[in-house]
């Protein structure tokens, strides 16, 4: 696999772009099931709430999730075209352990968790079955990632290796090296696609 330089930022090629990304939305047959999820999961706050809509944040942002209540809607059939997950990244692998033990404790488990290199994650499913992944950025840099594209097994393994959370957290509080934690193990060819959930 061929790897390119960290792309330039649309700004600095003069392009106009978004400064940020916002918020999402989703349109539910069981907001109040939604918005609970959402609040404990990303413990966010409610910024405004009506019978239609609600709108959560966890951070300066007035709302980065929005629930928009619509009885009577029917699930999508699965697998349906659409967005894939969306992902939030926490600031250390302590924080997204300790969010992972306190979201366990609460009964919400993830269905996957996989090392995919550039990031440690947990994904879950939220009450209509979106895919939500909560992650710690595992390289300081775009430039570290894509120095580890260059070198790492990534061409032959693009989805990453599973691990087991509790030993994961075991050897955290042991006080092994984060280096190590998240240093991503290579595996046989013929095993990638049992990495899948």
């Amino acid at each position: 696999m061929s790897t390119q330089a960290v792309p330039t930022p649309a700004v600095a090629r003069g392009r106009i772009a978004p400064v940020k990304f916002a918020h999402i939305v989703f349109r539910t047959g069981q907001k109040e099931a939604m918005v609970g999820w959402y609040r404990k999961v990303l413990e966010a706050e409610i910024a405004l709430a009506n019978p239609l809509l609600t709108f959560l944040t966890f951070d300066e942002e007035h709302h980065r999730i929005a629930i928009l209540g619509m009885p009577g809607l029917a699930s999508a059939p699965n697998p349906v075209v659409g967005l894939e997950h969306c992902a939030f990244t926490y600031g250390s692998l302590g924080d997204l352990l300790a969010t992972f033990k306190r979201l366990r404790a609460d009964g919400i488990a993830p269905y996957w968790c996989i090392n995919h290199g550039p990031n440690l994650s947990f994904y879950y499913r939220d009450p209509d079955g979106n895919q939500i992944e909560l992650q710690v950025d595992v390289f300081d840099s775009p430039a570290a990632v894509n120095e580890w594209y260059a070198h790492s097994d990534f061409a032959a393994n693009p989805i990453g290796v599973k691990f087991d959370a509790d030993d994961l957290i075991r050897r955290f509080e042991s006080g092994e090296p984060l280096e190590s934690l998240t240093r991503r193990p290579r595996i046989a060819a013929d095993q990638v696609f049992a990495q899948l959930p």
